[in-house]
């Protein structure tokens, strides 16, 4: 009997320890795929071609992106589809954690707005983001809008706004329904004014006679978030990004993108 006993004894202790072994190493080692849907401009601008692969060898998470408008990215957040988010919509952003899809929004980077346009002249280089949408008005210029529900097109639609413009309506407002480098292909090819984040317009160098019309206002100024999303699968892996988009380190690789080949950054550090 006091054999069995012993022998039941060195079977549950071997198995305790393999257990806790095999935990433990689950934890410490746990890779796998996050999704992270983000805006188009992130993906055009080429700047994740430049950090995912750094932060798939430095932790071992693969990530698979879906590049749409921020509209759309938040909405595969709060469908469950995306588990971490990379936006650039602070209002709606806000009410993203408000609304419990979140827990908190975190600060990654910023670059700005500008309005490009036809270089013929019809509106000078100027930092006067009210005038210049007045002038676009006024002189019945060709206006063409993201129309996508993105963070591009809601900053658009907030500047309106403010201004107590309304563009909808007007023959010369169109809308592309598309993202950044599409729509300032179809500026350039319409002879257009269109509004676009610095990063992407000086990654599309094909966008023949536009040039920049307006920029240095605050209020183009342009801020993006991270965001977990509260349903993710991949909690573990979700945040891992986060934090490593925040990182001192990461911080420092973001202020080098753009610099080589533009003589400055595309987007500013700022967690």
């Amino acid at each position: 009997m006091k054999r069995n006993f012993a022998s039941i004894l060195a079977v549950f202790l071997i198995l305790s320890i393999t257990l806790a072994f095999t935990v433990g190493c689950d934890d410490s080692n746990e890779t796998g795929t996050i999704v992270l849907a983000t805006t188009t401009s992130t993906y055009d601008s080429r700047l994740l071609d430049f950090l995912l692969p750094v932060f798939t060898e430095e932790t071992g998470w693969d990530v698979q992106v879906i590049s749409v408008g921020t509209g759309a990215a938040m909405q595969l957040g709060r469908d469950g589809e995306a588990d971490v988010l990379l936006v650039h919509a602070r209002e709606a952003e806000d009410q993203f954690v408000a609304d419990g899809y979140a827990e908190r929004r975190y600060d990654v980077m910023y670059n700005d707005f500008v309005i490009v346009g036809p270089y013929h002249g019809a509106i000078s280089h100027n930092d006067d983001i009210e005038q210049t949408f007045r002038d676009i008005l006024d002189q019945e210029l060709l206006f063409i809008s993201r129309g996508d529900d993105s963070g591009t097109h809601m900053r658009e639609l907030q500047i309106w706004d403010a201004l107590g413009l309304t563009p909808e309506g007007n023959p010369n407002y169109l809308e592309s329904g598309q993202g950044m480098g599409a729509t300032l292909g179809m500026a350039a090819e319409m002879n257009a004014f269109t509004l676009s984040d610095r990063a992407t317009w000086l990654a599309y160098p094909n966008v023949m006679d536009l040039i920049i019309v307006c920029e240095g206002n605050p209020r183009l100024l342009n801020p993006y978030g991270l965001l977990v999303v509260s349903t993710t699968l991949e909690p573990t892996g979700a945040q891992a990004f986060v934090d490593w988009m925040i990182s001192p380190a990461t911080q420092a690789l973001i202020a080098t993108f753009g610099v080589e080949d533009f003589g400055q950054p595309l987007f500013f550090p700022e967690a």
